[in-house]
């Protein structure tokens, strides 16, 4: 392998650093594209479609963000959440 000098070794090091400033920019567009709120219009297309898909017997009774990083989380979310309807359900029925 052959050995850089002190001049590449430079060069490499500030277009490194303009690929590393270009990522930091996109990484944080898109951070604060991630953390903006959903609109209400887009919030009524989701609805309709998810309406539609169950042949408009559905009914949305709520929509929950989650903005957990793993399925794990998520899953675990999922079963907290039905038992908790479930329990409601049986409150209601007593």
């Amino acid at each position: 392998m052959q050995e850089l000098s002190q001049e590449q070794l430079l060069e490499l090091v500030k277009s490194l650093s303009t690929r590393l400033d270009a990522v930091e920019s996109e990484l944080a567009e898109l951070k604060a594209r991630s953390d903006s709120e959903i609109s209400e219009d887009v919030l009524l297309a989701i609805s309709a479609a998810v309406s539609a898909y169950m042949g408009n017997k559905g009914k949305v009774r709520a929509v929950h963000f989650s903005r957990h990083r793993t399925w794990a989380a998520q899953g675990r979310q999922a079963v907290q959440v039905r038992t908790r309807r479930f329990v409601e359900d049986r409150r209601k029925k007593s």
